[in-house]
């Protein structure tokens, strides 16, 4: 029997919970996260069992929970080989038919399964759905099935981590975000934090983020993993990292979540990035800053007119969104507080449009 599943996948009141995972041993983001989250000894032995060369697509990792009550079994189900790759169908078919094997050799009544291979994997639902029913159209075993639905409230998502140790960089993110929800008045979304940091590790704060050129500007993707790492704990609000960029859900400080006071040297870096991001402080106005800085600094456009035609290179995004007037109103800002080391003499043409600059 299957039925359709509604709300949580981790609340289900099922023998055996269904993860969908890579076999490299990355729970990184999407419904894995939420199962490295709620079962931080599951992942342990997950990852133990990909370093040792023991998980392929086709064979499920079972975990045996050994609770009083709820879910007897998580088992992770390969998808896909590589955290970066995509799923295929024969990776789903292989693995309906291990999944078949161990549910009945450890007599489970009942499973939860998500949408296999659909979301982050790439495949799409309309064709894994009869897949699914067809493995368990003559099956015993009841199962709860969901759908593609987005994931739940990150207020709603277990967290049986313990909590994450507290260190400098960290410490610095998270006075970073009072202060600018002080400027801003408002929480700051992923994209803000991003530009945020940014601008705090160029200003010399030893963040090791490794920024590069991306669809809304300088990104760091080892920041999501900071952010993986606090979130529920010091932040709520990011969630499984699911959420499209252009959603811009905030990202708040737990009232809990105390960081030491920074040294006297962060605390100077932070001062002059907040007094740079004080007049920015949107989406919007943080991605022009941190975008105009990067094609000035690490593309080397020289001058006003240069940097106006780089930044409307970039990408199509970045030409419809960004004026002439915006790109010369955060350029003015970067050299009036001596972010920019190029002079300060690159002034529009007289009598330039944007169009023209465009098509140089």
């Amino acid at each position: 029997m299957i039925v359709r599943g509604e709300g949580n996948l981790l609340e289900a009141q099922v023998d055996a919970l269904v993860n969908t995972v890579n076999t490299v041993g990355v729970m990184g983001k999407g419904i894995a996260l939420q199962f490295k989250r709620a079962y931080p000894e599951m992942f342990e032995d997950y990852a133990r069992a990909a370093k040792a060369g023991e998980l392929a697509v086709g064979t499920m990792h079972v975990w045996a929970t050994d609770a009083a009550h709820g879910p007897r079994y998580v088992i992770n189900f390969p998808t896909k080989q590589h955290w970066k790759g995509r799923s295929k169908l024969e990776y789903i078919e292989a693995g309906l038919r291990d999944l078949q094997r161990v549910v009945r050799e450890l007599e489970i009544e009942s499973v939860a399964l998500p949408p296999l291979g659909c979301g982050n994997g790439g495949l799409r639902w309309e064709t894994v759905r009869p897949l699914i029913e067809e493995a368990f159209a003559e099956s015993p075993v009841a199962v709860t099935l969901f759908e593609p639905s987005g994931a739940p409230e990150a207020a709603r998502m277990p967290d049986r981590r313990t909590r994450s140790r507290m260190t400098p960089g960290r410490a610095v993110l998270l006075r970073s975000m009072q202060r600018y929800v002080d400027s801003a008045l408002e929480d700051p979304s992923h994209l803000e934090l991003q530009k945020l940091l940014y601008f705090l590790q160029e200003a010399g704060e030893p963040l090791k983020l490794r920024f590069a050129k991306a669809r809304y500007g300088p990104y760091a993707d080892n920041l999501r993993h900071v952010l993986v790492e606090l979130e529920g704990h010091y932040v709520d609000g990011y969630g499984d990292g699911t959420d499209p960029v252009t959603e811009f859900r905030p990202i708040r400080l737990r009232s809990d979540a105390v960081a030491p006071e920074p040294t006297p040297e962060s605390a100077e870096r932070l001062d002059r990035t907040m007094e740079l991001c004080s007049g920015f402080a949107t989406p919007f106005g943080m991605e022009l800053l941190a975008s105009t800085h990067w094609v000035a600094t690490h593309e080397a456009a020289q001058g006003l007119e240069d940097c106006t035609a780089a930044l409307w290179r970039w990408n199509p995004r970045k030409r419809d969104l960004f004026t002439a007037h915006h790109i010369e109103t955060a350029w003015t800002a970067l050299h009036a507080q001596g972010w920019l080391d190029q002079p300060a003499s690159g002034e529009v043409a007289a009598g330039a449009t944007a169009d023209a600059i465009q098509r140089t």
